[in-house]
């Protein structure tokens, strides 16, 4: 099944990240259980290692196009779903994940610092990726003045915005673009053919309301997310980017 959003980049993916003001549990049989309980609904999710810092991570097979991934760290617990064959694929992975971490690592609603749900847009180009997102994303006459400059060329062009959806600014939307070009690429003019990322997140900051759980507050996220992506990015930022990239 695919989604919207399948051929507006090279790679598109689905992300919840939830941030806890406590440390997360790190005891063995508690981490083991955990995955091994998100394991049993996707058996696929099978490649399980630590890494030097700590964090605990659960993956699908990554030479595959599609896979989900999980990480438990210090005090964050991210679900990831890259190029899921469905939107409600993906989230049911991160629902399952709002669902057991109260009983299961002890996070309490009142315990959250942040809920962040994501979407993704990873572009391949080989080239100056900052020059192609000025080039596309710019805009107005304090950046274009610059242009004009001659000989000059773009070595950092990374737009980033974040807007408040309601009074309190408890919940926001961020619009970020990363790039991966650097100077000395520039200056020998060889560029690897590296992806160009837009993220936009809808995040819910501090406690949650003692009526609201964490998986509700994710699907108000999600809508709050694909209404703003459908009426004021994917025709002025997505589409003209990945438009751009294509006839290059």
């Amino acid at each position: 099944m695919a989604t919207i959003y399948d051929n507006l980049s090279d790679d598109f993916f689905i992300n919840m990240n939830l941030n806890t003001e406590m440390v997360l549990p790190s005891q063995r049989e508690t981490v083991l259980n955990f995955f091994e309980r998100v394991q049993k609904t996707f058996p696929s999710m099978r490649n399980f290692y630590s890494r030097e810092t700590g964090d605990f991570i659960l993956e699908e097979d990554k030479d595959q196009s599609q896979h989900r991934w999980l990480s438990l760290e210090k005090r964050r617990i991210c679900s990831g779903c890259m190029n899921p064959e469905s939107i409600e694929s993906a989230m049911q992975q991160h629902a399952l994940v709002l669902q057991l971490v109260p009983y299961m690592l002890s996070v309490s609603p009142l315990d959250c610092e942040a809920l962040d749900f994501l979407f993704g847009f990873d572009f391949n180009y080989r080239g100056n990726h900052d020059e192609i997102v000025a080039e596309v994303l710019g805009g107005g006459p304090a950046i274009d003045t610059l242009k004009d400059i001659p000989g000059m060329q773009v070595l950092n062009f990374e737009p980033s915005i974040t807007i408040a959806l309601e009074d309190s600014c408890r919940r926001q939307a961020r619009l970020m673009v990363e790039t991966r070009t650097n100077a000395y690429q520039v200056r020998r003019g060889d560029y690897p053919e590296e992806s160009i990322s837009v993220y936009f997140t809808v995040r819910q900051y501090g406690s949650l309301q003692t009526e609201s759980s964490f998986e509700e507050t994710m699907h108000e996220l999600r809508d709050d997310c694909e209404r703003l992506l459908r009426d004021h990015i994917l025709d002025r930022v997505i589409k003209p980017l990945h438009q751009a990239i294509s006839i290059r």
